[in-house]
C-alpha cells in the first residue's frame, strides 16, 4: 500500500486515457485547480451516484476555477458506455495498471462487508493551480461527499 497524500504534497503526475481513448495529463490543467476523485468501479450504484453529484455541481465548481477527474480502474471502453448511460459530464480516467490509485494512496488495504481486500480506496484530492495538494479526503462516502466538499472549499 501506498502513503496516502496530505496537505503541500506534490501531486503525482500522471497521463491516462478518458473515456475515448484520448490522453488526460494532471499537467494539462496547470494554473486551474483540480478535484481528483477515485473510485472503485464504473456502473455500480455508489460510483454512479458519486459521478452524477460531480456532474450536477459541475458547473458550480468550474466557475470556481476547479476542474474534476474522475480515476478509476476500468478500461475507455466501461468508461464510456458509464458516461454515456448517466450523461456524465466529468471527465473519466482509466487507470487498469493502477500505478496512479498507487501514486495517490487511493488503492491498498481497505475493509469490505466485514473483510479485508486489496482495492481502490474512495478518496478525493484537490491539487491546486501549482500542482500542491491542497486537501486529502479518504474513505470516503459516495453519497454526500460531493457536498461536503463544496463546503469545505468555501464554494
Amino acid at each position: 500500500m501506498s502513503e496516502r497524500l496530505t496537505t503541500g504534497d506534490t501531486a503525482p503526475a500522471f497521463t491516462l486515457p478518458d473515456a475515448d481513448g484520448n490522453n488526460v495529463s494532471l499537467a494539462d490543467h496547470k494554473g486551474r485547480k483540480v478535484i481528483v476523485y477515485f473510485y472503485p468501479r464504473a456502473l455500480t450504484p455508489g460510483c454512479t451516484k458519486q459521478a452524477c453529484d460531480f456532474t450536477d455541481n459541475l458547473d458550480l465548481l468550474t466557475a470556481a476555477g476547479y476542474d474534476v477527474i474522475g480515476v478509476s480502474p476500468d478500461k475507455p471502453e466501461k468508461l464510456a458506455k458509464f458516461r454515456d448511460e448517466e450523461n456524465l459530464k466529468v471527465t473519466l480516467v482509466g487507470d487498469p495498471a493502477k500505478e496512479t490509485l498507487e501514486a495517490y494512496g487511493a488503492f491498498g488495504e481497505k475493509k469490505n462487508y466485514g473483510k479485508t481486500v486489496m482495492g481502490v480506496i474512495r478518496s478525493t484530492i484537490v491539487v491546486d493551480e501549482n500542482g500542491k495538494v491542497e486537501h486529502a479526503f479518504y474513505n470516503v462516502r459516495a453519497t454526500g461527499h460531493v457536498a461536503k466538499i463544496i463546503k469545505d472549499l468555501g464554494i
